[in-house]
């Protein structure tokens, strides 16, 4: 089938001839790196994926790679020298050495068998050809075995693989025996007729074949034709035990080949012995456990190969695989997993499941009544579902096996009879001898126990992924499935040097190569990387940019706000943030990257990259790419929105331009301002200015931008006007401007269509009562330029005594593009101001309707920039003018502005809290460092503090005007919180009736350890008395972004808790506390303490455990009290974890709790307690209600409404079948419940009386001042109607 093989005959197994080599495609990709599993895959030529699975199961047999390894260049020789006349070099051991090596240590998703096949001779065409598996396991085994003649390895093949069978003939009439040996490597073993592996063994190595009738023997020592029986026994077992199924059969009906399809179990671990010819020897020498599974798919005239193989020596990364199967089907195998299934059991065979369920039990005996629901637990369904129909009742069933079954203790239990056989393998002692299909026997034979099922791989040519072992029965049956398996005996065991240790006995000569091969990868993959994927992408950063009317404007022309960045687009967006980091070395707090693009109004922000784990090419971004940096919130304070429907508009804002004013303010030594960047003067009555708006933004918003009153008009231009010899908007008489509609005013320039170049002029209502501007209609024709405009500016002096001058008012011509510093200037000319005092400063502020002084307004702009409006009042006080860097803010000393004096300041707005509260006590004259800042709420009351003392202002979004507290008092740690930590005491372990060795020894130290400052205590009423105690043993000072872990490693430093002796932060359990009492666990031993929504103040609970504790998010602790039959009253309570993450509904709770005291669940009665109302709330099935639309029913859970089950809760328990009684309610909870009536009745009455003192005594403001938590919920009506009111008038 192969061919020749093996190639080397000729020469005695040595090569003295070349063989032809590969050379690498110049310019090509390089190989990719290994998964996600760590494990190399092996190239598929074309049709040699039965070579691959072999080859990987060779090599994860680890005792043949380390065998195969330590043969050296002495014996091999050098493949080096393989061209040399009359070098003697093995090349097949060479090779595999080789390509050991590169799948161990090479870094690459899959390695080639080119050079490996080149050695056994093959050409081009063979390896398309698809053989089979079988053969080529004896046919590779067979030239390993003459390349290696001579060596060390000579018989490596014959250790490792090599066993013996004896066929045995037996003489009926004399006795005599004639043995025959054969060797083998590996065993054939039946697949058509029978359903398992450990069937086809029994009719191979137990089932006698009898010669009779027409098919006699002849005797050697009768010298005759007798009776005579065969039997063949495994004399010598090997190391490693290949099993070679038969799927491939012949129709001799047909006359054709067909593929057996049937199911074919096989187990994990198996138990050689009853097959043997020798049985005295340990268990080890006779069990196997299986590492590697060849699996065909396909027909018999072709298909494809793969491996799955278990990592021995964990050399490669498993991960849980997803789940593809149904939730009833995961739910069903994690059940049997979590039962223990020690045997792999024919489903339909009640015999075999009760057999092995027995045999599990460490009495080996079975109470009658729970083997009903172990055997649902162990199947799924119950007797009378699933067996009665066919076998009748159980005991019945019993009865009629009473060869295998023994019934014992007065009938009440069933146990196995000690000579009884397996019907299965009929064998002595199946379930204990023959076979064991041990889903945990990875876990039982290590010392620590990892993941079920873990550390196996399905290795299908270049693709590795992980798999559990449970999935490995899916090859039983089906045109996928199992076609050879590999076992090796449970006695060989790894050393721990050779565990996630792929360099382990590998020649040093290979690592080298290796090591060369892996940096020349490197090298190959950062310069492709380089030469393919570097995109060129442009960064604009924020602080080099302003908000202008919507729109990103550079704050200057120069180009430094704009850099030029190469980066590799398979990086992330998380790397490109950090190299952005790196080079902005003053950057501060959040970095948000938006995909921008220039427009003609401006730069414009589209999506942000939020996922920093999308590669920049998933994220869509391309070479000459825009990226906005910036802090994702805000340019220069204002808020920038994104995406197609905001993209500004460039619009040219047409004016009124006033030629005359402009000459006379010339005149007065005004600078003229007409002739700015961006303005133009088209004619003698109007001005152009290109101004970029958002295209979200509505008509009404670009007219306050412009700094124009809600009167004012805007136009515009009519390109189809009916003007005569005039352009439209150059005056003259020219009619080119139409008039937006007020409706207009609503709605976006996107929605009006206008775009770049669109003219828009604007005008004031005055502007129609002169010659330029006449509006006829909807039209507005330009004729002449219009009047000067003007502010009016009142002078505010001094009180001096008594008398208070006379305040003094001047009307200044100004303009939108006029300066403020100009207004204030002309204005104290005409006020003749100039001998006022030198020193003394003045500024303009603009005032309220209400007449309040608003803060000074910023000098350094234009009337238009700075928002005031024309034809208005502005007041010329004593002060100075805060600059546009600057904010100008109150602020009071110790008390609230209402009551105390404010006083101003002016401060950088880039200066940090800390700075400003500097500069602020310098101004009163305080010093020290216990000072902090407050701000002022709505109602002018002291607010919450300024926590970020390094933040600036304008990130804290003080605006200008705001008014500040100095507040006396140092702020906490930032980021650091006071947790006070109580100790849970149980107080049974110091009762004298009790056993002190329930609890740890951690848990016996704290209840020992004693609070020594004076802390106090406090205790818990459980169900049936006093049972717990609280402890006050200080409080912790920790980082919110601590572990839970560092939480308590830090709660063990406490002097209260300096005796107590914790081996690891998982033995000690974590409690949330609300209102004294014990609510949930913290869960998570790497979760922050911000994750956990902790804050200051929170009170914990610590309790010492007696084992490891790590729940997950969905298990829940609870306190189990099973109740005294006949009598009100319960056992001791013991504590249970309850998996709720798959189902949460009463009947899981139902199942949990009878498997744990192993009764049935239709016996059980359960009721939640309530402490706080000394109840019992009985947990039922109940329907939720199904919505018209869906009608799915919801999942029942108890972690919802009504029962609300959560950490620590106490769940009783009736056994129902030796308790009659249903009532939860003991003596103890009528007691509390008579308590809980008269305290009632207690505060009804005291209520009522401070009802009547209110009434009478009391003044509104003083029942304000009383705390609202001081009544109790029960108030009457009366009572809280005037609560409310009270409450209503101190709102108002």
């Amino acid at each position: 089938m192969f061919g020749n093989l093996f190639d080397e005959e000729e020469d005695e197994g040595f090569a003295s001839a070349s063989t032809k080599g590969r050379t690498a495609k110049g310019g090509e990709e390089p190989p990719p790196p290994r998964g996600r599993s760590n494990l190399c895959g092996i190239r598929n030529q074309g049709g040699t994926c039965y070579l691959n699975s072999l080859l990987q199961t060779l090599l994860f047999t680890p005792e043949f790679r380390e065998e195969l390894f330590s043969l050296g260049p002495e014996e091999l020789g050098c493949l080096e020298d393989k061209d040399k006349p009359g070098a003697k070099v093995r090349l097949i051991p060479l090779e595999l050495q080789k390509l050991f090596a590169r799948l161990l240590l090479i870094d690459h998703q899959s390695a080639s068998t080119t050079d490996l096949t080149h050695s056994f001779g093959w050409n081009s065409s063979q390896g398309t050809n698809q053989h089979d598996v079988q053969e080529l396991n004896r046919i590779l085994f067979s030239a390993l075995e003459h390349s290696l003649v001579g060596t060390s390895g000579s018989t490596l093949i014959q250790r490792l693989y090599h066993g013996t069978i004896v066929n045995s003939i037996v003489c009926k009439e004399c006795g005599n025996v004639s043995q025959r040996k054969e060797d083998f490597l590996d065993l054939t073993v039946c697949v058509c007729g029978v359903s398992s592996l450990e069937e086809a063994l029994w009719n191979m190595f137990v089932e006698e074949e009898l010669f009779e009738g027409n098919n006699l023997y002849r005797c050697a020592q009768c010298s005759r034709l007798v009776t005579a029986a065969k039997s063949a026994k495994l004399k010598q077992l090997p190391l490693f035990m290949t099993m070679s199924l038969l799927r491939f059969s012949f129709d001799f009906t047909k006359c054709e080949r067909f593929k057996e399809t049937g199911r074919y179990s096989f187990p994990l671990t198996i138990d050689l012995r009853p097959f043997c010819e020798q049985t005295d020897a340990e268990d080890s020498d006779f069990t196997y456990e299986l590492f590697s599974v060849i699996i065909h798919k396909g027909g018999c005239y072709g298909g494809h190969y793969h491996v799955y193989i278990k990592d021995i020596d964990e050399l490669g990364l498993w991960e849980p695989p997803e789940e593809d199967c149904k939730p009833k089907t995961q739910k069903k195998i994690k059940e049997e997993v979590k039962e223990l299934p020690e045997q792999k059991l024919q489903e339909d065979d009640p015999l075999s499941i009760i057999t092995a369920i027995i045999a599990q039990e460490s009495s080996k005996s079975v109470l009658l009544d729970q083997l009903g629901q172990k055997l649902m637990n162990k199947t799924g369904s119950s007797w009378s579902k699933r067996f009665r129909k066919h076998y009748g009742p159980i005991g019945k069933f019993l009865q009629s096996h009473n060869d295998i079954f023994i019934l014992i203790s007065n009938g009440t239990r069933v146990a196995l009879k000690s000579n009884s056989l397996s019907p299965v393998a009929d064998a002595p002692a199946p379930s204990e001898k023959t076979v064991n299909f041990d889903l945990h026997s990875e876990a039982n034979q290590k010392p620590n126990p990892k993941i079920e099922g873990s550390h196996w791989f399905d290795l299908n040519d270049s693709t590795v992924t992980s798999i559990r072992e449970l999935d490995i029965e899916k090859q039983f049956q089906g045109k996928e499935s199992a076609y050879m398996l590999f076992y090796r005996k449970t006695q060989l065991h790894r050393p721990s040097e050779a565990l996630n240790n792929p360099q382990y006995k590998v020649p040093s000569q290979l690592i080298q190569m290796a090591e060369d091969e892996n940096r020349r990868l490197q090298q190959m993959r950062e310069e492709f990387e380089a030469a393919n994927n570097t995109v060129e992408l442009h960064l604009h950063l924020a602080p080099f940019y302003k908000m202008v009317n919507g729109v990103l404007q550079p704050v200057s022309r120069e180009p430094s706000g704009s850099i030029n960045l190469s980066f590799d687009c398979r990086k992330t967006v998380g790397d490109l943030r950090i190299t952005i980091y790196h080079m902005q070395e003053l950057w501060e707090g959040d970095m948000a990257l938006t995909v921008a693009r220039s427009l003609p109004a401006g730069l414009h922000l589209y999506n942000t990259l939020t996922d920093d784990g999308v590669s920049l090419y998933s994220a869509g971004i391309h070479t000459n790419t825009d990226l906005f940096v910036w802090n994702g919130k805000q340019v220069c304070g204002a808020a920038v929105q994104s995406g197609a429907e905001w993209e500004p508009v460039l619009l040219t804002v047409v004016r009124p331009f006033l030629g005359e004013d402009v000459e006379q303010e010339g005149q007065n030594g005004v600078k003229c301002q007409n002739n700015s960047a961006g303005s133009e003067k088209v004619g003698p009555g109007l001005k152009r200015e290109a101004r970029g708006f958002a295209g979200g933004a509505t008509l009404g918003e670009v007219r306050e931008a412009l700094g124009e009153p809600r009167e004012s008009l805007l136009c515009q231009e009519n390109k189809r006007g009916r003007g005569g010899g005039q352009g439209a908007g150059e005056g003259g008489g020219a009619s080119g401007w139409r008039v937006f509609p007020p409706d207009d005013m609503q709605r976006t320039l996107k929605e009006l269509s206008l775009k770049d170049g669109d003219a828009l002029l604007v005008l004031e209502p005055d502007s129609f009562d002169s010659s330029v501007f006449t509006r006829n209609g909807d039209v507005v024709t330009v004729t002449t330029p219009s009047d000067c405009r003007w502010l009016q500016v009142e002078f505010q002096p001094q009180i001096k005594g008594d008398e208070e001058e006379q305040r003094k008012k001047v009307k200044v011509p100004a303009t939108g593009n006029m300066l403020l510093c100009e207004v204030k200037q002309r204005a104290i000319e005409e006020l003749q101001l100039q001998e006022q005092p030198s020193g003394v400063q003045l500024c303009l502020r603009q005032v309220d309707c209400s007449g309040k002084l608003l803060p000074p307004v910023f000098e350094e702009l234009s009337v238009r920039d700075a928002g005031v409006r024309l034809m208005t009042t502005l007041t010329l006080c004593p002060g100075n003018a805060p600059k546009e860097t600057q904010l100008f803010l109150h602020f009071t000393v110790g008390s609230a502005p209402s009551t105390g004096m404010k006083m101003d300041i002016i401060v950088e707005k880039t200066c940090t809290v800390k700075e400003c509260l500097k500069a602020m006590l310098d101004a009163v004259g305080l010093d020290g460092t216990s000072w902090h800042l407050r701000r002022v709420d709505w109602c002018e009351e002291v607010g919450e503090p300024l926590m970020d003392e390094d933040a600036s202002l304008s990130d804290l979004k003080i605006s200008n005007g705001e008014t500040l507290v100095v507040t006396e008092g140092l702020l906490p740690p930032k980021g650091f919180l006071k947790l006070p930590v109580w100790l849970y005491v149980d107080l049974r372990c110091v009762e004298p009736d009790c056993n002190p060795t329930e609890n740890s020894p951690a848990e016996q130290q704290m209840e020992r350890a004693e609070t020594t400052d004076g802390s106090c205590a406090q205790s818990i009423f459980l169900c049936g008395g006093k049972m717990a105690e609280l402890r006050n043993i200080g409080r912790v000072e920790i980082s919110d972004d601590a572990t839970l872990e560092d939480l308590k490693t830090q709660v063990l430093t406490l002097p209260a808790l300096q005796d107590v002796c914790v081996p690891v932060a998982s033995f000690l359990r974590v409690w949330w506390m609300e209102g004294g009492r014990l609510t949930r666990i913290l869960r998570g031993q790497q979760v922050t303490l911000r994750k956990l929504k902790l804050t200051s103040g929170t009170d914990l609970c610590v309790q010492g455990l007696m084992k490891e504790e790590d729940l997950g998010p969905k298990q829940v602790l609870l306190n189990l009290k099973m109740g005294v039959p006949g009598e009100r009253s319960y056992y001791p309570s013991e504590e249970l974890v309850w998996d709720a993450s798959h189902d949460s509904s009463p009947r899981s709770l139902r199942a949990s709790l009878a498997a744990h005291y192993g009764l049935s669940p239709d016996s059980l009665l359960l009721a939640k307690h309530q402490p706080e109302k000394h109840v019992w709330e009985e947990i039922f099935n109940w329907t939720q209600q199904v919505s018209k639309k869906k009608k799915k029913k919801k999942a029942e859970s108890l972690l919802g409404p009504p029962f609300h089950i959560r950490d620590g809760d106490v769940i009783g328990i009736k056994n129902l079948l030796i308790d009659s009684s249903k009532d939860f309610i003991t003596a103890e909870d009528q007691q509390g419940q008579q308590r809980l009536r008269e305290q009632a009745e207690q505060r009804r009455k005291g209520c009522d009386l401070l009802f009547l003192h209110i009434s009478s005594n009391w003044e509104i403001r003083d029942l304000i001042k009383f705390p609202i938590s001081k009544f109790h919920i029960s108030l009457n009506s009366h009572i809280k109607t005037f609560l409310s009111v009270s409450q209503f008038c101190l709102t108002v």
